[in-house]
């Protein structure tokens, strides 16, 4: 497997609301290609305990060759370094309650992903319709696009593409099948709704969003994030979520809301953090990128604070 490179969005800014301190618990739901997760070990020191989950078999994989480099430049000030091959959406099964410092998540696709053909998350290179972060088992893409019917898959490019043009494109879908590649789904989607007049992203771009979405489950995964979060994290621990676009987003920003109003969070983060002008040259997907962040207050009526433990 070829190493690709990765460079972290918004490194400095999660760093800095993590509040990464020696001998913390923290949480990175989304390892990816360890990029995050690689500086928050550096300041996690030996007594340090960093908990890495990632669905994508590749990923972890990659991760874990990272973390062996850190390894190497720390030495002895390692923290204990724990990998999850599961859904973040599973962390409430394996994490005990109020025993976090930190949690962090990186939401959407990475690199990994988008960068190997073979994934088929890409329109912009060959590739066969599958998407699944979660290459085990699930859905396929290809699945999705032909065997849904025209309704159905009208309304999921709407709801999840956020795609005007979700009917046309539906029936060109349909009228096309079998479709296999990626590259003959967005012939289909250019030819059905070519790209208007100001439009700044490919014909295909919302479809492919929305086609992810819904093979991964991706809003049920944060919501699941979202709802368990709290009872993860001990009274003054930090919530930091990346979102890359605005169904994601909403979602973050409507339960740092609620749960601000209600006394379970204050909200650090009045509006979402984007990345500075040379982010975004150094690294194009850092543009889409919104960092919100909360900090867990104290229960009122919580007796006893649980043991700082990690639940096997």
């Amino acid at each position: 497997m070829n190493k690709p490179q990765h460079v972290p969005v918004l490194l400095d800014d999660v760093l800095q609301f993590l509040n990464v301190r020696p001998g913390g618990v923290i949480v990175d739901a989304t390892v990816g290609l360890g990029g995050h997760s690689a500086e928050i070990a550096k300041r996690l020191g030996a007594k340090g305990r960093l908990i890495c989950f990632d669905r994508d078999p590749e990923a972890m994989e990659l991760a874990k060759a990272r973390m062996e480099e850190v390894r190497a430049e720390i030495g002895s000030e390692m923290p204990e370094v724990i990998f999850e091959p599961r859904a973040f959406s599973e962390a409430a099964n394996v994490i005990e309650p109020g025993s976090l410092d930190g949690l962090l998540a990186d939401f959407g696709v990475s690199s990994l992903q988008l960068d190997e053909a073979h994934r088929g998350f890409s329109f912009r290179s060959e590739g066969p319709l599958d998407m699944r972060m979660d290459t085990r088992n699930g859905e396929t893409a290809g699945q999705v696009v032909n065997q849904e019917d025209e309704n159905q898959l009208a309304d999921l490019i709407y709801e999840f593409g956020e795609e005007r043009r979700s009917r046309r494109i539906a029936r060109a879908i349909v009228r096309a099948r079998p479709i296999s590649t990626t590259a003959e789904l967005a012939g289909v989607i250019s030819a059905a709704a070519p790209s208007m007049k100001g439009d700044k992203i490919h014909p295909a771009t919302r479809t492919f969003q929305a086609l992810r979405i819904r093979v991964n489950n991706e809003l049920g995964e944060i919501r699941s994030l979202l709802m368990s979060a709290p009872s993860l994290l001990k009274p003054g621990g930090r919530l930091v979520l990346i979102s890359f676009h605005s169904l994601e987003d909403r979602q973050v920003k409507d339960a740092f809301r609620d749960a601000g109003r209600d006394g379970i969070y204050e909200v650090l983060t009045k509006k979402p953090v984007v990345a500075e002008e040379q982010e975004q040259m150094r690294n194009p997907r850092s543009r889409s990128a919104k960092l919100r962040a909360a900090e867990r207050l104290a229960a009122g009526n919580r007796e006893q604070e649980p043991g700082n433990k990690y639940r096997r």
